[in-house]
């Protein structure tokens, strides 16, 4: 339906609207939500608004927070639209800043250094001491001792002369694992990847030892302990490379590759260490490249023979598998970039050195201390491609400057493509040192450039630094040099103000969040404890902290110095609010702090920390150094209040009102609130949303494999995260808007609110919805993992089972598709256990209790079921046991009819029938199909004309699956009745029994929707004769319906009526066939009269006497013109006055419906001459017009006697005479219609004129006696024509009525002289006997005197 478009009023200056008007904002019934197909330009316009409304909502949405929601039409179901929001969500995270977006050409020196622990970007969390052994080897040292760190296994290591110690530095009593093989002194150690393939599966990585001899490879494994710790494993790989002189002292090794490089102080060069599994011709296993010098060597090292003079060396190297490049710094703060090529190429491409470096410098910033000569690179780090685009390299100065470098082709333009090497490296951003004081960040205001500080000399004296993704940087200072102790800066990018700028127009600043720390001791060596940050695999989005925060653990950091290693853990945004509502008392405190966060971090963000905090997600070191949950009640408590008073109101978007064109509802933006909880689901589902649940493989030993593609332990974290957040709305629910229920329409004031609220509540329902859904299909993923899921896979159909290769979790918790293949497969798993011998009500309940959504009681019923319907399968269904197994699973079934679903259904009835369950599939059938309908709009919809596009003909249509199970039924009954004979011995037998259950179900089912389905479907299987025996109250209904379109069915009511002994209904449907206008021939509707007509006759107790005569007169009359028309047919087919080409018109003109009297008149009998006809027609019309009826007399004889001589055939008289006779018994010898008075007359002046002489003298005389016409009116007729003297009969012609007259006296005399009674009375004799008295001397004679004489002789003998 689509509205009209109307012009929008002028808004008048200041005023704000208080009322909607009607048609604007009301919601319900007032206003139509579907459209119908065809006028959708309304729909399509909408959509335009929809799609452009998120792009001008964008920036402002960001500003406030709040996830930029695309509004949605009003017809997505609950759970839809939840995933429509969390899919937005995630894609929302997906779109945070790419590095280089937020680092352009420029300088910054933007920090938040806060005095406060809670803004701390990271978090001490313990100082592990270095063991007691490792000081006693120490001591006995003779020559040198180095320490470092393998964090990702949390060992570290010294060396102490020839020999190399690790320890798991987080044991408190931790074995030393030591490499005591060789007996040189160790220069350099390094744990690298190595070669794919190399080695057994068992050794992940290679530990390189540098001597001052040799280069060595030790094999290295790590394995987990039930400790909580990783046992280290060394092994001997007895591949060695002789280095003697070179004095090696860095090794760097790259993880894609497995390639080792490495160099020495004693020059600039950089090696390769080459290895391989076996000895070729010309290589051996291990050798040695030389990149920057020409030749190579590989067993044969190199000596200097000339004095060692103090020259440039490198210090550093670190590699890029990203973009295939390594870079090296030197001692004279030189980078040098090489090309990793292929396997054992390593090419130079570009040198920088400090001077271009303070080159670019110049060309962005005017003159710093900071930026000098003096100044030295102390370390570079990489930033993978991953990470960032543009952006390669980060170069770390004494002054405590980070230089972000870009490498680029000599076009300029970025490097995409990792086998193109870059030509150039230029300069794109300064990142100055922080400040030493420290302060609160509401005291820092964001964009204000005029606070920018060039000058700080707080990391003036920076010894080196380390970078980890996305932005972790450690800077280690020396304050004091002669007490070899560091100050430790560290900072780490405020991923809440980068993704949420505070000025919409502007880029995104690099903020950054600080923390100083007093190591106390001199910094050895640092590395990162847990895997390398990643929140996406693309630069958009890969920094993205907050993404990641409650999915990922959070990064931690070692730092070894002399003393010991302490731990350093990323503190996420989550742990900041708990930590800082915690030391915040009262409720100004918390106000402050929550709206301080709402300043910087958006009211969405705000509401999503606060509803984590709630639901124990936050984390704070505790006193004995341990990573704990806060679940103080009083932040609890805090949290709580932040997210449901601070949650913000859902907003109405006026913008979209355009020419009314969206539903009410969806002009309203939710709240904050809602956006906070969307993001807290998107971010603790992220990492399973989009996975698919389970992969195929082959296990090593062969075999099918099923997998899940995320392991059951994070999949079992998420389900608790999730199943305390929908316990907190759950008990919160009464203080949340939206969730609150009706009462909260009670607080409401104007109808904007309400319609607010009402969205509110819609957007909410449906996240909790959903989060329920992901709870159970969670529980369902660990439960299907959980059993033999080789086997259950195997046993699906292919198409089941390739569902279940593309299912995701999205698609498990969302679609309709993914919750049926979720049911199917709990089907498998539960028949699987019957199958194997476990109760059915164990498995079941189990199965409802972990995931109801996907086996709900419903299901379990089911189960039962099945489970019955098999024993009694196994059992026997003739037996005694087995019926009642069938009883009983039937009751089962039709106890879950409303969620049986269809192939259940079929299954069942399937299963039914072998056991000759006839009755009870008919019954579940029809219970399913009443269940599917409850509403009963098929019956109306069939009522009212069946419309096709009617939407209530998708109830008939599931019905009607439902209606062709049952006719199946039928027809395998009726097959086995056709086998077995009814009754055996005069007993009936088996089959017998169950077709008449089986139709006492069918007969006394009271669904009338399936009565007619069934009616149709005996008509369809020409079973026609079946519906006469049916005794259903549906069926007469049904056929009366039907007998107005068709004419089988209306033969089919008459004959079901007089079967069943209801003629005067039988009566009145032959009638109104008679009528109808069917195409019938006039003989079909004078044979339904005349049955009607019979059936009238009959009695009817429950009709009465009158209604019956009514009908019956109704019928006869009607029966009389079908006659006369019937006459006038077959006159026309004989008429030979119609010409051929218009016959077949007239014809059928008159053979089909009855005609009226006044048309067959008219039309057809006047016309044409059928004077027989008119005169019934008059008959019948009670026409009395005697000049009419005479008239047409006169011309009927007139007609007959000349077709008579035209024919030439029997005489005209005899023509004449038969006619008179045919009619006068057709007409009755009717008064008006066969007026005897002037029929004698007529005929006598007609037998006078044309047939004198011709025929017996009296044939006129007999004509009429032969039609029983009374003596007595004749002779007082023939006596008044006598007397009348009228022409042609006077005179001597008299003597022919005369003998007429005593022809009529001698019959009449001999007939009533047999009775006694002489001519009627004696006063009758008397006065023909006077009246032949004067004929005999008044127009007798002759003989005829004479015979007049001897009958009055015979008279007056009779009188005495």
């Amino acid at each position: 339906m689509s509205y009209a478009v109307q012009t929008p009023k002028r808004p008048l200056p200041g005023g704000f609207p208080t009322t909607p008007a009607s048609g604007r904002f009301q919601t319900g019934a007032l206003r139509p939500v579907f459209r119908q197909a065809g006028s959708n330009s309304a729909f399509q316009q909408s959509e335009i608004v929809l799609q452009n409304a998120p792009q001008q909502q964008a920036q402002s949405s960001q500003q406030n927070g709040q996830v930029a929601a695309k509004p949605t039409t009003g017809t997505l179901d609950p759970i839809t639209r939840a995933s429509n929001t969390i899919n937005e969500t995630l894609d929302q995270d997906s779109r945070y800043p790419e590095l280089d977006t937020y680092l352009g050409q420029g300088i910054s020196s933007e920090y938040e250094v806060s005095a406060e622990n809670g803004w701390a970007p990271f978090q001490k969390i313990k100082t592990y001491p270095i063991p007691d052994r490792i000081f006693e080897q120490y001591n006995h040292s003779q020559l040198r001792t180095m320490m470092g760190l393998f964090a990702e296994f949390n060992h570290a290591w010294v060396t102490i002369d020839n020999a190399c110690y690790l320890w798991d530095y987080t044991h408190p009593n931790p074995d030393l694992v030591g490499f005591e093989e060789q007996p040189n002194s160790i220069t350099a150690v390094r744990l690298v990847t190595p070669k794919p393939n190399m080695f057994v599966p068992s050794v992940t990585r290679l530990l390189v030892v540098a001597t001052t001899v040799d280069l060595i490879l030790v094999g290295l494994s790590s394995d987990s302990v039930p400790t909580g710790g990783r046992k280290i494993s060394l092994y001997q790989t007895r591949m060695s490379l002789p280095i003697k002189g070179m004095n090696v002292d860095l090794i760097e090794g790259s993880a894609a590759t497995g390639r080792i490089l490495f160099t020495g102080s004693s020059d600039n060069d950089v090696y390769e260490f080459t290895y391989q599994q076996e000895e070729k011709w010309f290589q051996s296993r291990c050798g040695k490249i030389n990149h920057t010098s020409k030749g190579i060597t590989t067993l044969t090292p190199s000596f200097l023979f000339t004095q060692r003079q103090e020259q440039e060396h490198t210090v550093q190297m670190a590699i890029d598998d990203s973009r295939s490049l390594l870079y090296t710094l030197s001692s004279r703060s030189t980078v040098r970039v090489f090309h990793m090529k292929s396997d054992t190429k390593l090419d130079l491409v570009i040198t920088k050195t400090l001077t271009d470096v303070l080159n670019n410098i110049g060309h962005m910033t005017s003159a710093t201390d900071l930026i000098s000569r003096d100044m030295a690179i102390v370390s570079v780090a990489t930033v993978s491609a991953q990470e960032a685009s543009k952006i390669h390299l980060i170069m770390t100065t004494s002054t405590g400057c980070r230089l972000f470098m870009s490498a680029t082709t000599s076009y300029g333009y970025v490097i995409k493509d990792p086998s193109n090497a870059p030509t150039s490296m230029q300069l794109q951003h300064i990142k100055f040192p922080p400040p030493m004081q420290q302060q609160p960040p509401s005291h820092y205001t964001v964009g204000n450039t005029q606070g920018l500080n060039t000058s700080s000399r707080a990391s003036i004296q920076t010894r080196t630094a380390s970078r980890y993704a996305p932005g972790y940087s450690f800077s280690f200072v020396s304050r004091e040099q002669q007490t070899q102790t560091d100050m430790l800066f560290i900072s780490a990018p405020d991923a809440g103000r980068i993704a949420r700028p505070q000025d919409p127009g502007a880029p995104a600043r690099f903020a950054e969040l600080g923390l100083w720390l007093n190591l106390g001791s001199r910094a050895e060596d640092v590395g990162l404890a847990t895997r390398p940050f990643s929140a996406s695999s693309t630069p958009n989005g890969f920094a993205n902290e907050l993404a990641v925060q409650y999915d990922k653990p959070a990064s931690e950091v070692a730092v070894l110095t002399n003393t010991g290693i302490q731990t350093f853990r990323r503190r996420r945004l989550v742990d900041m609010f708990a930590t800082i509502i915690q030391g915040r008392g009262g409720t100004d405190g918390l106000e402050a702090e929550v709206k301080n966060f709402i300043r910087l971090y958006g009211r969405s963000e705000t509401a999503a920390t606060a509803l984590a905090v709630a639901c124990g997600q936050g984390l704070d070191v505790t006193a004995d150094s341990r990573v704990a949950s806060i679940l103080d009640p009083e932040v609890l408590e805090k949290a709580r209040t932040a997210f449901v008073e601070y949650g913000g109101k859902p907003m109405l978007n006026e913008n979209l009102l355009v020419d009314h064109l969206l539903p009410s509802m969806d002009m309203v933006r939710p709240s904050p609130r809602h956006d906070g909880l969307a993001l807290y689901i998107a971010r603790l589902v992220r990492s399973i949303w989009k996975a698919l649940v389970a992969e195929e493989s082959v296990y090593p030993t062969g075999g099918l494999a099923v997998l899940p593609t995320v392991s059951l332990t994070k999949l079992r974290e998420i389900q608790r995260d999730l199943t305390k957040l929908q316990e907190f709305l759950k008990s919160n629910k009464s203080f949340i808007d939206g969730l609150a229920g009706p009462e909260a329409l009670g607080r409401v004031t104007t109808k904007q609110e309400e319609l607010s609220l009402r969205a509110e509540h819609r957007a909410l329902h449906g996240l909790v919805l959903l989060l329920s859904n992901i709870i159970e299909g969670i529980a369902f993923v660990l439960t299907l993992f959980d059993e033999r899921i080789e086997e259950l896979v195997l046993s699906l159909p292919n198409e089941t089972r390739q569902q279940l290769r593309n299912l995701t979790y999205a698609g498990l918790f969302c679609t309709t598709n993914g919750k049926e293949l979720a049911k199917e497969l709990v089907k498998s798993i539960v028949d699987r256990n019957i199958a194997n011998g476990s109760n059915v009500d164990t498995v079941a309940e189990a199965l409802r209790r972990k995931c109801g959504s996907f086996c709900s009681a419903d299901d379990v019923v089911i189960f039962k079921a099945q489970e019955q319907l098999r024993r009694a399968s196994e059992t026997g269904s003739s037996s005694e046991l087995g019926r009642n197994l069938l009883n009983e699973s039937l009751r089962l079934f039709k106890q879950v009819s409303e969620t049986l679903s269809m192939e259940q259904l079929q299954w069942a009835v399937e299963q039914y029938l072998p056991m000759e369950f006839y009755a009870g599939a008919i019954q579940l059938a029809l219970s399913v199909a009443k269940e599917s309908d409850r509403s009963n709009s098929a019956l109306s919809w069939i009522q009212e004309g069946r419309s096709p596009s009617d939407i209530r003909a998708i109830a008939f249509a599931n019905r009607k699956k439902c209606y062709n199970l049952v006719h199946q039924v039928i027809a395998s009954l009726d097959a086995a009745s056709q086998q077995y004979p009814g009754m055996v011995n005069e007993l009936e037998t088996v089959v017998s029994k169950r077709r008449a259950e089986a139709y006492t179900v069918i007969d006394t089912s009271d669904d009338r929707v399936f009565q007619i389905d069934l009616f149709d479907w005996y008509l369809s299987q020409d079973l026609a004769d079946r519906l006469l025996n049916v005794q259903s109250p549906y069926l007469t209904t049904y056929l009366e319906i039907k007998a107005k379109e068709d004419i089988t069915h209306a033969d089919l009511l008459w004959r079901y009526y007089s079967q069943w002994s209801r003629p005067h209904d039988a009566a009145v449907i032959q009638l109104n066939l008679a009528k109808s206008s069917f195409p019938l021939t006039l003989d079909q509707r004078i044979e339904y009269l005349s049955q009607a007509k019979t059936n009238a006759s009959a009695y009817a107790a429950s009709v009465g006497r009158q209604s019956r005569q009514s009908l019956l007169r109704e019928v006869s009359v009607l029966l009389d013109i079908a006659n006369i028309q019937d006459d006038v047919l077959q006159k026309l087919k004989g008429d030979i006055r119609v010409s051929p080409d218009r016959k077949s018109d007239v014809l059928r003109q008159v053979d089909g419906q009855i005609l009226s009297l006044t048309e067959l008149y008219n039309n057809y009998a006047d016309q044409a001459g059928y004077y027989e006809i008119c005169l019934m027609i008059y008959q019948a019309a009670d026409h009395r017009n005697p000049i009419d009826i005479r008239n047409t007399w006169r011309n009927l004889f007139e007609k007959k006697h000349q077709e008579a001589l035209d024919n030439g055939g029997a005489y005209p008289y005899e023509v004449v005479a038969d006619t008179v006779r045919s009619l006068g018994t057709r007409l009755g010898l009717s008064e008006s219609t066969f007026p005897i008075a002037d029929l004698i007359p007529l005929l006598e002046r007609y037998a006078f004129e044309s047939q004198r002489g011709i025929g017996p003298t009296s044939w006129v005389v007999d004509t009429f006696l032969a039609l029983q016409v009374p003596y007595e009116i004749l002779f007082n007729v023939l006596e008044g024509m006598l007397y009348n003297d009228e022409a042609p009969f006077h005179g001597a012609n008299k003597k022919i009525i005369a003998g007429d007259m005593l022809y009529v006296a001698q019959q009449w005399f001999a007939e009533t002289a047999r009775t006694g009674r002489v001519l009627g009375s004696e006063a009758n004799a008397g006065a023909i006997s006077s009246t032949l008295g004067t004929l005999m001397t008044n127009g007798l004679v002759g003989q005829q005197v004479e015979d007049c004489r001897e009958l009055r002789r015979n008279i007056e003998q009779s009188l005495r």
